[in-house]
């Protein structure tokens, strides 16, 4: 840290040091966009299993309602447009985020005890899931008429994840007699083995949508339109996640699978206890990202950790930000013909989101280690210098599991004090806040009553809420979700953000073929990127891997 930046600390601090008590309390409030910071114990527990629509103060009277009144309540002096990847569609945002660069932070306490008042009252008047709502064969199910009948579900899970996941079904199983088979080890070589021999489980866990897309032309998996009531699942997800699932089937459009849970991506790092103490504000725009890059730069240091070093699989981190970025640049249409291969990487769509990720990575007073960094960086290890001491660098956009890294690159260090995260600004404002995500999604093979049933079940914050009561980096996608339950403020935050998304897209390289996505794409970018090729040379790179899919 330079100098001047070290006077500029000091010259801070007393403001940080005597700021009251609200202020504090309100602090993760103020670092976030419409967040429910503060959930008391006492609101928080809801009886087991319940789902309350804890979309923040109000509960959303409709999951596709785009407003929701917690955004509003708990959207802080500084935070009301940072709302990760979702960003909040709350009209009342602003008013309650009033300039979040100016506000006060008595104002800051003030919005987050609000929020913590406005959560209290959701949690405890929600309930269960209606199972009415979802479909004849759950309410069945639950009824017991369904008791002694088996279901298997073929999952990619492992690990400490997949105690997880296991919990997931123990009161589902309890409750209706319906034994749920788990087996692991899928991938996407097993699923096509299986689907190629007609020996695939009930259900199966795809690891990307693009692959279950492919398989939904055979006709092999059921149109899930069919099986779910579909005013439930406007009700209970995001339009996006519907949209990411509805491929063509053999004779017109089908929703091949359902979100179970998600991870979410739209999210810049920072180190918050030096970045509160420099003064900095939380940016709601992307010329208020600009303009805090500009002054970070202007203390004498580097504003942005990048890195997409990831050995084979190098450059990947860089398709994140493009996405992100044509999210904020064109409309959802224009991302969806993206991804499907009809509007080409070479378009003026995809160029100019190429252009303004330059503007940020070609720019050496931006970039620790400037722009011939970024390629030989691990994107595991690029954050590491935001959480030195001072600072080496002060933002990294990453998704949600990057913080594994933190914690095993930096022993000790504690999320909402030496870290935290905001959402990545709108660009254009008439693109609204988007979210850009990934995630295990649900396929149904096998029609029968019990089969219907479960993945009914899995379109109900019952079925995560096991896992997000342990902790460990899952979100539901569900608009139901009980925010609550979240076992820390990190992903209670990124959580509220998606419920109040204008709109959410899967990862857009795991929507392409292999050959794109994981080919072209990574490819192309990475020469891109280190020099060896221009833009309009990497973007015909790109490109190229389409062809290959069309023969």
């Amino acid at each position: 840290m330079s100098e001047e930046s070290k006077k500029r600390l000091s010259r801070r601090k007393f403001v940080a040091l005597t700021g009251s008590a609200l202020a504090a309390s309100g602090l993760l409030a103020a670092c976030g966009d419409a967040t429910v910071t503060t959930a008391p114990a006492p609101a928080a527990t809801t009886a087991a299993g319940a789902t309350t629509t804890a979309a923040g103060a109000a509960a959303t009277t409709a999951a596709g309602a785009t407003t929701t009144a917690a955004g509003a309540a708990a959207t802080t002096a500084a935070g009301a447009a940072a709302t990760t990847a979702a960003g909040a569609t709350t009209t009342a945002a602003g008013a309650a985020a009033t300039t979040a660069a100016g506000a006060t932070t008595t104002a800051a306490g003030a919005a987050a005890t609000t929020a913590a008042g406005a959560a209290t009252a959701a949690a405890a008047a929600a309930g269960p899931t209606d199972y009415n709502k979802v479909g004849k064969e759950l309410v069945d199910a639950f009824a017991g008429k369904l008791k002694g009948t088996k279901v298997s579900i073929a999952h990619g899970v492992s690990g400490e994840e997949e105690k997880k996941f296991q919990a997931c079904f123990k009161d589902f199983q309890d409750k209706t007699g319906i034994t749920v088979n788990l087996i692991p080890g899928n991938n996407e070589t097993s699923i096509n083995v299986k689907v190629e021999s007609n020996t695939t489980e009930d259900i199966v866990n795809f690891p990307q949508p693009g692959l279950m897309g492919s398989i939904a032309k055979s006709g092999k998996i059921i149109d899930l339109n069919k099986v779910i009531n579909q005013d439930w699942l406007k009700q209970n997800y995001k339009q996006g996640f519907i949209d990411t699932n509805t491929v063509d089937g053999p004779n017109g459009k089908i929703l091949g699978g359902i979100f179970q849970g998600i991870n979410f991506k739209s999210a810049v790092w920072y180190p918050k206890k030096d970045f509160d103490a420099a003064g900095y504000k939380i940016p709601t725009t992307w010329a208020e990202l600009k303009a805090l890059s500009d002054q970070i730069v202007k203390d004498g240091d580097t504003p942005w950790a990048i890195g997409i070093e990831s050995g084979s699989a190098t450059g990947w981190p860089a398709t994140d930000w493009i996405e992100d970025i044509m999210l904020r640049t064109t409309t959802l249409e224009n991302y969806d013909k993206w991804t499907k291969g009809e509007l080409p990487f070479t378009s003026p769509e995809v160029k100019n989101a190429f252009q303004i990720m330059t503007d940020i990575w070609f720019n050496d007073k931006y970039v620790y280690g400037g722009r011939k960094s970024i390629p030989t960086t691990n994107f595991g290890d690029a954050p590491t210098p935001m959480l030195q001491n001072p600072p080496k660098a002060w933002l990294h956009r990453q998704g949600t599991f990057i913080t594994s890294f933190f914690e095993k690159n930096k022993p000790g260090v504690k999320a909402g004090v030496d870290y935290d995260f905001f959402y990545l600004p709108p660009i254009d404002e008439k693109y609204g806040k988007p979210v850009l995500f990934a995630g295990d999604l649900f396929s149904m093979f096998k029609d029968r009553p019990e089969v219907r049933a479960v993945i009914q079940f899995l379109t109900t914050y019952e079925s995560i809420q096991p896992w997000i009561k342990a902790g460990g980096g899952r979100l539901s996608p569900h608009q139901n979700v009980n925010l609550a339950d979240y076992t820390s403020e990190m992903e209670r935050k990124a959580a509220q953000s998606i419920i109040n998304a204008t709109s959410a897209r899967f990862d857009g390289s795991d929507l392409m073929p292999g050959a794109v996505g994981s080919g072209t794409f990574w490819k192309g970018v990475t020469d891109y990127v280190s020099g060896s090729s221009n833009l309009d040379q990497a973007l015909t790179t790109m490109q190229s891997g389409w062809a290959n899919v069309k023969k």
